[in-house]
């Protein structure tokens, strides 16, 4: 799967949990830089993305994480295997 394709779903599943059709997603995007990204909103996040790419997070992975382009990079390590 493509970086592109990957970016492009990961927004719509940002777009749908915050329910933010204007939102706008950048490698740097972080949870300050998104109203609403709070710890309960975190967790069915990761559970959205999961279950969209059909994939598991460990722990370790979802605390390295420090913006969307290191989330982006667990997924795309993740379907690319």
């Amino acid at each position: 799967m493509e970086t592109r394709e990957i970016f492009n779903q990961l927004s719509e599943i940002f777009r749908d949990l915050f329910e933010e059709e204007s939102l706008t997603l950048t490698p740097h995007t972080t949870a300050i830089d998104v109203e609403g990204w709070d710890s309960l909103s975190h967790i069915q996040l990761i559970v959205a993305i999961e279950k969209k790419f059909k994939i598991k997070f460990s722990s370790r992975e979802i605390l390295s994480w420090k913006n969307v382009g290191e989330l982006m990079e667990s997924i795309q390590a993740k379907v690319s295997s």
